[in-house]
C-alpha cells in the first residue's frame, strides 16, 4: 500500500500558527505517512496538491474571534471542489492560536469544521483531557490541552513572539494531534481496524 498522504495547510502572520503547523506535521510523520506543509497561498495556487491528500489539517490564527482572511480566501477558492465533491470522505482536522486563553478560538475551529462538513470531509477531534485542572491556578504552559479543546488544538501565545510562543504544552498538544490524525487516516485507508 502506498504512503498515506497528509497535507497541513496553514496561515501565520506572526509565526505562532507556523510553530503549531510544524508540530502537527512532525506528529503526523508516522511510519507509512508522507506529510507536506503548505501555506494557504501555496495551497490556493496548487489545489491539486490537496486533491491528492488523504487528509488535510487546517491551521489558522484566530483574529477578531474568527478565521484569518487568508484561510477564508483559500476556502472560497475551493467552491469548485465542493460542487464536484472532490474532497468528500477525506479526513480533516484543524488547529488555531490566539493571543489569550479564550480569544473566541472555538468560533474559529467551528468555522473549520463547518467548511470540512460542507466539503463532505470526516473531522477528527483532539481526544485529550486537560492536565492539571485540579488547582486554583489551572493548567500551566507545560500542560497538554490547557485550553480544554475538543475539536482540535487551541494555543495561547499572549503576544509573546514566536518561536518562544506558543508554549511547550500547546506545541506538544499539536504534535499529539498530528499523530492522531495520521493514525486515523492510515486506519481509514486500510478499511477500519
Amino acid at each position: 500500500m502506498s504512503a498515506v498522504q497528509i497535507a497541513v495547510v496553514y496561515c501565520s502572520r506572526f509565526g505562532h500558527t507556523r510553530v503549531l503547523a510544524e508540530a502537527v506535521a512532525r506528529g503526523a510523520s508516522i511510519p507509512g505517512a508522507e506529510v507536506k506543509l503548505y501555506t494557504t497561498v501555496e495551497a490556493a495556487e496548487h489545489l491539486e496538491l490537496l486533491d491528492a491528500a488523504d487528509a488535510i489539517i487546517f491551521g489558522t490564527p484566530t483574529y477578531m474571534g474568527n478565521l484569518a482572511s487568508e484561510m477564508k480566501a483559500l476556502m472560497e477558492k475551493t467552491a469548485g471542489r465542493w460542487a464536484k465533491r472532490t474532497w468528500a470522505d477525506k479526513i480533516a482536522g484543524g488547529f488555531t492560536n490566539s493571543s489569550n486563553f479564550s480569544g473566541d478560538k472555538l468560533q474559529t475551529l467551528t468555522g473549520l469544521v463547518l467548511f470540512a462538513m460542507q466539503q463532505g470531509m470526516i473531522w477528527v477531534g483532539l481526544n485529550a483531557t486537560v492536565e492539571e485542572c485540579e488547582t486554583l491556578a489551572g493548567p500551566g504552559p507545560e500542560s497538554l490541552n490547557r485550553n480544554s479543546a475538543s475539536l482540535g488544538p487551541m494555543a495561547s501565545s499572549f503576544s509573546v513572539r514566536a518561536p518562544e510562543a506558543p508554549p511547550p504544552g500547546d506545541v506538544a498538544t499539536a504534535l499529539a494531534y498530528g499523530q492522531r490524525v495520521a493514525e486515523i487516516t492510515a486506519r481509514f485507508r486500510r478499511g477500519g481496524n
